[in-house]
């Protein structure tokens, strides 16, 4: 066989070992667990960090107040040092709608080792305790909660026993670039971490969706979060794995009723968001950079070029295998459109928004070794691993 038929072969194996042996991971049905109404409800605070939130809690805000739960529960909203009238803006929504108590208060500056993320977030923990709360809901300020989200989320982990229940919340996808990129990101999230083996107790994979997360309070306290994780670039995975660590129990699944607010209309803004973090995935290893662009070159690209250049050149095998792989890679990403309502011919371009996230990636790197450091709602920070990973995508 020629060389282009071997890519080809190789490319074919890898798509059915992925469509096989890599947790179903193309499968959207993992919704939340079976569930059942507690006798008694446990209290809940839900913590909010917010910096430079104007813009979007008005859409937001409201569905978090409004949430129909029967224990206590209240809203802990943790104004990050905005300049945009983040905090005033949510104490205005709070007296407009009524719902849930809220509380605002600020942290001030992160001290040095802290990301303003996860600053904001053990301070709104910090005034979550002294209600003395069985849970905790750490949700951002553009997620936009059904009325019975928090409801369905403490029934979920009564029910399941589980520390940490965690929804990854629907994603916007009105503008072309977000139609492209938004589902292929959550599409390659499953394929990184599979949701079927998050859930089980015997494997080592974990995850969660900063959006939306449930955490049991004696939990967070005992796995020492946020303070153990301050560092984290990725700090929704960061924290499902001190959990697990922990011998925790985590769930994560698809949302059908939490959705993000927040506008990505330009390819520049979701550059940025990857790019953000997409080397710190890798430990800022260049070996693993390395790999990691062989690999998507290998399983994403190939297929497409090994199936025109077979078929331009006579090279039966190649054009068949990678013909076969490209087949393969399509019907594994229809079930992700699907989920978000996007047409099937946006399917067979999966290749080309690969080659993005390829560029985005080796751009993460790029910034890294140029020492630029990174920036956050206008917080730049000194060290690249000292990022928070905003909650969008």
């Amino acid at each position: 066989m020629s060389a282009i038929a071997w890519i080809a072969v190789v490319s074919l194996a890898a798509w059915l070992w992925l469509l096989l042996c890599q947790g179903f991971f193309w499968r959207t049905d993992i919704r939340l667990p079976r569930r059942e109404d507690p006798d008694v409800w446990p209290s809940v605070c839900v913590v909010v960090p917010a910096r430079d939130e104007a813009a979007v809690l008005p859409a937001s805000l409201p569905w978090l107040l409004a949430q129909d739960y029967p224990g206590r529960a209240e809203i802990f909203l943790v104004d990050d040092g905005s300049s945009d009238g983040t905090g005033d803006l949510a104490r205005e929504l709070a007296r407009t709608h009524g719902g849930l108590p809220l509380t605002v208060d600020s942290p001030g500056e992160p001290p040095a080792g802290w990301t303003g993320k996860l600053w904001a977030v053990r301070h709104g923990i910090g005034l979550a305790r002294a209600r003395g709360p069985e849970y905790l809901l750490l949700t951002d300020a553009d997620i936009a909660h059904a009325p019975d989200s928090l409801r369905e989320l403490v029934a979920a982990a009564r029910t399941g026993g589980f520390d940490v229940v965690s929804q990854m919340a629907r994603l916007r996808v009105e503008s072309v670039w977000e139609r492209l990129v938004v589902p292929a990101f959550v599409y390659f999230f499953a394929q990184l971490y599979p949701f079927r083996r998050i859930g089980g107790a015997r494997t080592r994979t974990a995850a969660a969706a900063g959006g939306c997360v449930l955490l049991r309070a004696e939990t967070a306290e005992r796995a020492r979060i946020p303070d153990a994780i301050r560092h984290a670039v990725i700090d929704d995975v960061a924290l499902a794995r001190a959990v697990k660590g922990g011998g925790g129990r985590i769930w994560l699944g698809l949302a059908e009723r939490v959705d993000s607010v927040r506008p990505y209309p330009r390819l520049h803004d979701l550059w940025r968001m990857v790019s953000r973090s997409a080397y710190a995935q890798l430990r800022h290893n260049p070996l693993l950079l390395l790999g990691t662009v062989l690999g998507l070159a290998l399983v994403y690209l190939a297929p497409p070029v090994t199936l025109i250049a077979g078929a331009a050149g006579g090279d039966t095998i190649a054009a068949l295998a990678g013909g076969l792989a490209w087949l393969v890679m399509t019907g594994t990403y229809v079930p992700m459109l699907r989920y978000y309502r996007q047409p099937l011919r946006l399917a067979p371009l999966l290749p080309f928004t690969a080659f993005l996230y390829l560029l985005m990636t080796v751009d993460s790197a790029v910034q890294h070794y140029r020492g630029r450091g990174a920036a956050w709602k206008g917080r730049t920070y000194a060290r690249p691993d000292a990022v928070p990973d905003e909650h969008a995508l």
